[in-house]
């Protein structure tokens, strides 16, 4: 009977897997729990079959070769692939119905209050938050927050909010340094927030915007927009808030705006909706659409 895929042997394929992993056939054949002639049978009718050789053998252990590294990166992918839809399959349906990943100050300021009435509308649905600072944080995410430009025509994308970045601080920071200017403003003690893989707008970009120079000095600078915010919050320095996250903030009195100046968010917030998201996933998805619309 013709096999569906053209594969060769699959004990093969996971000897050679063990083998180019480890770099060894011994390291392999203990990882597999058979001997070291049993992988180096199956790797040789893996090469056999394949009319190309796998391995360059050395005396003190074995390398890949160019065929071999293309056929071990392309294994890890679908074996990768394989391990993720057992762990979904092991998990079950009900475990957990919607992760959304997002960064510390969204969830905190935005996401999570729009949690508390998504729950009061559907609490049938369980959402759970994967929150990092990083640009891609490990776990698998129905659907994630981002910052950033967003193709206006992608389906898989849902604009959420695009306001002003201000300048805020406290009142006594503000009365302390006699901030009364944008001009004032640009010598202060100054918060920045850089981390890695994301697109902050930051204090040079918004300076320019009014026609200055990139502030003097590096000021203070941290990889995490919630602890910039709590940072500000302490009197430390002045950091950007945007307006759809910091409301309650500013409602409160624990930041003001320092100045005026306030500039339109060149990137926009925006929902991703990845291609294995949830059937409720995508039902959270349209409620935020519908509420936010």
């Amino acid at each position: 009977m013709p096999r569906h895929y053209d594969l060769p042997s699959l004990n093969a394929l996971l000897c050679f897997e063990a083998a180019a992993r480890n770099l060894s056939f011994k390291t392999a054949a203990t990882e597999l729990n058979v001997t070291p002639a049993a992988v180096s049978h199956q790797i040789r009718r893996l090469e056999s079959d394949l009319g190309s050789e796998m391995f360059r053998r050395q005396h003190r252990g074995v390398e890949l070769t160019e065929a071999g590294a293309y056929l071990f990166v392309a294994l890890q992918r679908g074996f990768e692939g394989i391990a993720e839809a057992v762990r979904d399959v092991r998990a079950g349906p009900d475990t957990e119905d919607v992760v959304v990943q997002t960064t510390t100050a969204v969830s905190a300021f935005w996401l999570t209050p729009q949690l508390t009435d998504f729950w009061k509308a559907r609490p049938d649905i369980i959402v759970s938050q994967l929150v990092s600072d990083a640009a891609s944080a490990p776990g698998r995410a129905d659907l994630s927050i981002h910052y950033g430009s967003m193709a206006e025509d992608d389906p898989a994308c849902l604009p959420l909010f695009r306001d002003d970045i201000i300048a805020v601080g406290t009142s006594e920071f503000a009365a302390t340094r006699g901030i009364t200017s944008i001009h004032d403003l640009h010598g202060a003690p100054l918060i920045h927030v850089v981390a890695e893989g994301m697109e902050w707008t930051g204090w040079s970009e918004w300076f320019a915007k009014f026609g200055l120079s990139p502030p003097p000095g590096r000021g203070i600078v941290v990889n995490n927009h919630m602890i910039a915010l709590q940072l500000a919050r302490d009197g430390v320095g002045a950091v950007l808030g945007w307006t759809g996250l910091i409301d309650d903030l500013l409602d409160s009195g624990a930041l003001v705006p320092l100045v005026a100046e306030r500039m339109t968010s060149p990137q926009t917030f925006y929902l991703q909706t990845h291609t294995k998201a949830s059937r409720q996933a995508l039902v959270f998805r349209d409620w935020l659409a519908a509420t936010k619309g």
